[in-house]
């Protein structure tokens, strides 16, 4: 690596802690300040440095925008892929990634329980957005007036008798999911399968993407599938991380 790409990547290091003054840079990089101005004037051209009235400098709009076109041409499925496995292997149970596209939910990986039972859901499908943990975590993360004219276009169909039925009854229960951040489907969608999801968030903290966990109402009861929540949580939140998104600082409650 050439010395004065190294530099560059040393200050836009340094940047990223926040405002540096040229003085405060050239002690941090041990150089002269010429030097130092010479590579900032550089980065400044490209947008990715800029600097006050004071000459203070700090990370610029050029550098967001390029690291926002790499998350994008990542894809989740590849990234999400060893966080589900690591979590399927963790609990023996039924996971699912899902994204939302084209006004439904749709499950784009799934790994399998590694008992004998098997979900109905496979890799393609649309979950119904009323009634699946998926459906729900990705609908919350919309603005309020599209969630709205989802609720009111759904069918509602019935798939059990816990089935949401009706745009009241799902609109609160889009509010519950977006204050205690997690869903669940607690036999709405199949009889006896109690299922919960989380978001997946990338760096603008937006839910991209939601990772559930389904078992069988035989194998494990509903307190118990929800005593997996912070498994399931650290697995959605670890695809989060490699999407660009930054846990909370301190402890908040649940997300």
């Amino acid at each position: 690596m050439s010395q004065s790409l190294a530099r560059a990547l040393t200050i836009l290091r340094a940047l990223a802690d926040g405002p540096r003054s040229l003085d405060d840079l050239a002690a941090h990089l041990d150089v002269h300040k010429t030097t130092v101005l010479r590579l900032l004037r550089t980065l400044e051209a490209d947008r990715f440095v800029t600097h006050d009235a004071e000459h203070r400098y700090r990370l610029g709009a050029g550098l967001f925008e390029l690291s926002n076109r790499a998350l994008e041409h990542r894809d989740i499925r590849v990234i999400a892929r060893p966080h589900l496995v690591s979590l399927n292997t963790d609990t023996r149970q039924t996971v699912h990634l899902a994204t939302y596209e084209s006004g439904e939910a749709i499950y784009v990986d799934k790994l399998d329980a590694t008992q004998s039972v098997r979900m109905y859901s496979r890799v393609g499908k649309p979950a119904p957005l009323h009634c699946t943990a998926v459906g729900k975590i990705l609908v919350s993360g919309l603005p309020a007036d599209e969630q709205t004219r989802i609720a009111h276009r759904l069918d509602y169909t019935r798939f059990t008798e816990r089935t949401i039925d009706s745009p009241e009854r799902y609109l609160a229960e889009l509010d519950l999911v977006a204050r205690q951040g997690f869903a669940e489907d607690r036999e709405e969608h199949e009889s006896f399968v109690n299922c919960i999801g989380v978001p997946v968030r990338d760096g603008t903290g937006a839910i991209v993407a939601a990772v559930s966990m389904s078992v069988p109402d035989m194998l494990l009861d509903h307190a118990r599938v929800l005593g997996t929540l912070p498994r399931v949580r650290a697995a959605a939140d670890a695809v989060s991380v490699e999407l660009g998104w930054s846990p909370p600082s301190s402890p908040e409650g649940p997300r």
